[in-house]
């Protein structure tokens, strides 16, 4: 995968189901639906749709951030088309991973 500029995000709001339109100090904005990535111990509670409304932008590192201490990169929400796609082939591998766990203790 390439590497990015640092981004830093500035301000979110709410558009949708675990959607949300992120704007950056570069001007640039991204309308994110989250849903697909929304797995695992990290970021499968914030599908939980009140969990996922506490987002906030972290005070001393510029992402969005969640009660539970997940959060994304900025430069992985600001180039996000980008890294989806590496993304949910992480999510696979760690449902995969989980499967054959769970098949070798039962």
């Amino acid at each position: 995968m390439d590497t990015y500029p640092i981004a830093a995000v500035t301000a979110f709001e709410h558009v949708g189901p675990y959607t949300l339109r992120v704007e950056f100090d570069d001007g640039a904005t991204q309308t994110i639906d989250f849903s697909p990535v929304l797995y695992g111990k990290i970021y499968g509670p914030l599908r939980d749709p009140q969990l996922f409304s506490q987002v906030r932008l972290d005070p001393d590192f510029p992402t969005l951030v969640w009660p539970n201490d997940a959060d994304f990169d900025p430069a992985t929400l600001r180039y996000w088309p980008e890294y989806l796609p590496h993304l949910l082939e992480m999510i696979e591998r760690w449902k995969h991973a989980e499967t054959s766990i769970q098949t070798r203790s039962a």
